[in-house]
């Protein structure tokens, strides 16, 4: 039979690794207290909604035997807010499938209510580490029942961590600590240090920083606002009326972003074939293909049927050489379509339209290959 332990065989140390800035308005406590008979001091952990908050527990067998010890918590907090990890290697996963030492399986209330997290085996005078996390739902300070001053959403909270031999149900060492939960804000650095130590100014000033910091990072993302191609779906309308560029509705939303932001280089060689070219590649997304000299051999070819004209002893009639017919000021447009991309003859014929000077006729030509 194993003999019965006393709180002088078993130590318990709680050490939170994240030290904040402020204090309890009962003043400060020491941070990492090892729990002894009669002790008062309490560990004071201080949490911010969504984000991890990790805990090291340090259980020391004094006795010349390995026990097998429970490690138990009870708190008045919600339970599934914690996870023990015997295995500090690695890290916590929340929100997934409860297993042996995850608390997800209680209620959201759990006040008062304990439970077994694990047991553990300590070797003969060593000791054994663990780490407890804690994870406070984003929303905490949104909540409806926030809003509404309920008792589920106070923001000092109490635990204690037990450890008892085997499946015995009185603990022979326990460790009372506080869990404190506070808005992380950054406002509070530019305040003097005799400000920064309280806890009530830092909640006070998270009321601004949250009201203001969406005004004040929109700052720093101004140039997505004001470029066609990452601005809100919203403010189109407004480039486009800033750069005077009518928005078409036939076409789609990538398209419309391209023309407005290459309006200006639009207007610049607007009536001209380089301008002419250059609108039909923003919305056919065929190739400039500047590289090319021969204009035939271009997918977009924009060609106009110039000759010599009839030259006597050189120009043969019917041949190479026509009388009284042609059309003065007409071009033909050949466009060489990609195989898995369709372009739509009507939206081209209406953008030539609208480009071409108006004394000007043309014929269109869509190739696939």
């Amino acid at each position: 039979m194993m003999p019965a332990l006393t709180s002088k065989s078993i130590s318990l140390q709680i050490s939170p690794m994240q030290i904040s800035a402020t204090t309890s308005q009962g003043g400060s406590r020491m941070l990492g207290t090892e729990a002894t008979e009669g002790s008062q001091l309490q560990s004071e952990i201080v949490v911010h909604p969504g984000e991890l908050c990790r805990v090291a527990l340090e259980i020391k067998n004094w006795e010349s035997q390995p026990q097998h010890l429970t490690l138990k918590l009870d708190g008045t907090f919600p339970l599934e807010w914690c996870q023990v990890q015997t295995d500090v290697k690695t890290a916590p996963q929340f929100g997934t499938a409860p297993e042996q030492n995850s608390v997800a399986q209680t209620s959201n209330t759990a006040m008062g209510a304990a439970i077994d997290l694990v047991t553990l085996e300590v070797a003969a005078k060593k000791s054994r580490h663990a780490d407890l996390w804690f994870l406070i739902p984003d929303d905490f300070f949104e909540g409806q029942d926030a809003l509404e001053g309920s008792k589920e959403k106070q923001l000092n909270f109490r635990g204690c961590l037990s450890l008892s031999q085997g499946s015995s149900l009185n603990p022979i060492q326990e460790s009372n600590f506080e869990l404190n939960v506070r808005p992380q804000s950054t406002y509070t650095t530019f305040l003097p240090i005799v400000y920064q130590e309280v806890d009530y100014i830092h909640r006070f000033i998270k009321i601004f920083e949250q009201a203001f910091d969406p005004v004040v990072n929109s700052f720093t993302s101004m140039w997505a606002h004001l470029d066609p191609l990452t601005a809100p779906q919203a403010l189109l309308p407004f480039l486009a009326h800033w750069v005077d560029w009518p928005i078409d509705a036939q076409l789609d939303l990538i398209h419309q972003r391209r023309l407005i932001r290459r309006a200006v280089e639009i207007y610049r060689c607007r009536g001209t074939r380089k301008g002419l070219r250059f609108y039909l590649h923003l919305y056919t997304g065929l190739p400039l293909d500047e590289q090319i000299d021969r204009e035939e051999d271009k997918s977009i070819s924009i060609t106009e049927p110039f000759g010599q004209g009839c030259v006597f002893g050189l120009a043969h009639v019917g041949e190479d050489a026509i009388i009284g017919g042609g059309k003065p000021y007409h071009f033909d447009v050949r466009l060489r379509a990609q195989p898995n991309s369709p372009i739509d003859e009507q939206l081209v014929r209406r953008i030539i339209e609208q480009e071409k000077p108006a004394f000007c006729s043309y014929s269109l030509r869509i190739e696939t290959d």
